[in-house]
């Protein structure tokens, strides 16, 4: 079964990234595309053939509501750790429908504390393909959620690619999910 697409105009000049390598591009108002995914904090867009990131923030650029920081909503009492990979499973793969933990794409999460009291984090995580561009932008996003977490002081994202990813490293429901 296909996913529904939901047509949209550009409403402002904004810039995405270009899918797969993160290259920016300028939409002009007027411009004519689909969402494809609206998964996290963020949105796919089909626009003139190219799929295209469109940041969450610039959501009202095709008239949607700013996505909630999901981030910053902490359950009470959860250990900070627990938060972080909550917030984790928050960001997704803009080309798959599936959110970067399910996908088995982070390999690391170490906290050390600091002289305030807030904590270091240290994630490692890796790409579906070693030469996709978007990697910086999902560190991007990662890095921000994270920090935006209360207890965190700072946050350093390292993509590593060794060992490889594979398909292995997915979890059930992200195999279910993509029917593998």
């Amino acid at each position: 079964m296909r996913a529904r697409r939901e047509p949209v105009v550009v409403r402002r000049l904004v810039t995405v990234g270009r899918i797969p390598d993160g290259t920016p591009l300028e939409l002009e108002p007027g411009t004519l595309g689909q969402v494809t995914q609206a998964l996290g904090s963020n949105f796919t867009l089909l626009v003139e053939g190219q799929l295209v990131r469109l940041k969450g923030s610039d959501a009202d650029a095709i008239g949607k509501p700013v996505p909630a920081a999901t981030a910053a909503q902490a359950d009470p009492g959860e250990d900070l750790e627990a938060s972080i990979w909550r917030t984790l499973a928050t960001c997704y793969d803009p080309e798959i429908p599936v959110d970067i933990v399910d996908l088995g794409l982070v390999y690391r999460c170490d906290l050390t504390p600091m002289p305030d009291h807030r904590m270091r984090v240290e994630i490692d995580m890796t790409l579906t393909a070693p030469g996709c561009g978007m990697g910086e932008l999902l560190a991007e996003e990662v890095a921000d959620k994270v920090l935006a977490l209360a207890g965190v002081g700072e946050v350093k994202v390292d993509m590593v690619f060794d060992p490889p990813w594979d398909r292995s490293r997915m979890s059930e429901a992200a195999q279910l999910a993509l029917g593998l």
